[in-house]
């Protein structure tokens, strides 16, 4: 079946002609890099945006991955913190960075030539609430992995075919996404997110999401407090707190700036932050 699919996948981009392909050295967006380049050659480019957003290992490993297996990369800037929109972080921030990156994307597409902007949605982010899509909607971007019906887990075993580092990869998303809705984006918590994610991945923690939670109003003259809130994979919660390992995490992030580190006890699951959003919007239609 996931053969069927990739054979699918590759008529599709056959079919473009020529594409750029957003890239960001996720799972999805590594997979249909690789196979655009595959298909398309020199008719193919990967696009990173780089921002605040992005955790500077992620870029350079996007980078070296698109060296690595020799396609085509560039890195361009995409200017989302000039918009208030997005800082303001409301229920559909995925929205302004999405435009904002396809508004960089499409006079490049443009330029150069390229028939097709695509991105890396796949089958299994349906029903899962992404405002991101309407943006491609709106910019006419393909979701090849998507039309091709490819779900996340046979992206990952096709990932493993092609000999693909990023087959096992955790699950990777902006780190805005750490920041509660309605709560406002910073470049200040950004750092303090990338900084204490690191901590976590440096000690070996797979599947690790540092949730920053704002605490209360700040007096005058005093600096605001800031929570963590750790997400482990559950498997992975009892090292955690084993030992004196719970005791150094939480020194490590206080020294990073939290006022107070929590464990998630649920553990990290996809979209937390979404799910009441997800609820809403089920019980509305």
């Amino acid at each position: 079946m996931a053969q069927a699919k990739l054979q699918a996948l590759r008529a599709l981009l056959r079919g473009y002609g020529s594409c750029l392909v957003a890239y960001s050295g996720g799972v999805d967006s590594v997979f249909l890099a690789m196979v655009a380049h595959q298909e398309l050659g020199d008719g193919m480019l990967a696009v990173i945006a780089d921002s605040a957003s992005l955790p500077r290992e992620e870029l350079a490993e996007a980078k070296e991955l698109a060296e690595r297996f020799q396609f085509p990369v560039r890195v361009i800037a995409t200017d989302e913190f000039n918009n208030p929109e997005y800082l303001a972080n409301p229920v559909n921030r995925c929205y302004f960075c999405k435009h904002e990156l396809f508004t960089e994307l499409e006079p490049l597409a443009v330029k150069e030539k390229f028939a097709v902007i695509a991105y890396g949605e796949n089958a299994s982010d349906i029903g899962d609430f992404r405002p991101g899509a309407q943006a491609a909607k709106e910019f006419q971007v393909r979701a090849p992995l998507k039309e091709a019906g490819l779900t996340k887990a046979e992206i990952r075993a096709l990932s493993a075919e092609l000999g693909l580092p990023t087959a096992d990869k955790p699950q990777m998303a902006c780190l805005s996404s750490r920041i509660p809705y309605g709560e406002p984006v910073t470049r200040v918590k950004l750092g303090m997110i990338e900084q204490a994610e690191k901590v976590l991945r440096d000690l070996g923690f797979y599947d690790v999401r540092v949730r920053h939670h704002e605490l209360g109003t700040k007096a005058v003259g005093q600096s605001a407090k800031h929570l963590a809130r750790i997400e482990v994979g559950p498997s992975e919660i009892p090292r955690l707190l084993a030992g004196e390992t719970y005791a150094q995490v939480a020194g490590r992030l206080k020294d990073i700036g939290y006022a107070h580190v929590t464990l998630d006890l649920e553990g990290y699951r996809r979209g937390s932050l979404n799910e009441k959003v997800v609820s809403a919007v089920a019980s509305s239609t």
